[in-house]
């Protein structure tokens, strides 16, 4: 066995380096974690900041077209709903999203399902969604990754 730090020979049960005096097989200063552990905060935080952005439309479309507005003439009354619906869309994926990131930085067990099934859905949302749509399903679909999961949420 050789010392890590300055490569000299090592007896047999040392338990410092002769030479630079390193202890030998010590604990490193920072613990290892698993993938699934480091990358999970992050999700968590790209799930509320993403959801926040998908908040201003949802508003803005409701705040305009949720009361009768005026529109020209000619405009169908049909046009009045689809916005005010799509309004609703974009704040139901706002909920949702901010629930997902809440539930990942909380660890919560429920949360890996729930973002796996939200970033499929989110793979058509280009461009943003899609990116955290890959990510999400890189990071969490692996089947080691389930029980790394289920490993970290326990420790919290």
């Amino acid at each position: 066995m050789f010392c890590d730090r300055c490569g000299t020979n090592l007896p047999e049960g040392a338990g410092f380096c002769p030479n630079c005096a390193k202890p030998v097989g010590a604990t490193p200063l920072v613990p290892a974690h698993s993938r699934v552990a480091g990358h999970v905060r992050l999700l968590g935080i790209f799930w509320v900041a993403l959801s926040a952005f998908r908040l201003i439309p949802g508003l803005a479309l409701l705040m305009v077209f949720g009361r009768n507005p005026d529109f020209p003439p000619g405009v169908p009354y049909v046009v009045h709903g689809l916005l005010s619906g799509i309004g609703w869309l974009f704040l139901a994926a706002a909920s949702i999203g901010l629930i997902t990131g809440w539930g990942l930085l909380r660890r919560e067990p429920w949360a890996r399902t729930l973002a796996i099934i939200i970033a499929l859905v989110s793979l058509l949302d280009m461009p943003f969604g899609t990116a955290l749509g890959i990510y999400t399903l890189w990071v969490l679909l692996p089947a080691k990754a389930e029980q790394e999961f289920r490993d970290a949420s326990r420790t919290v």
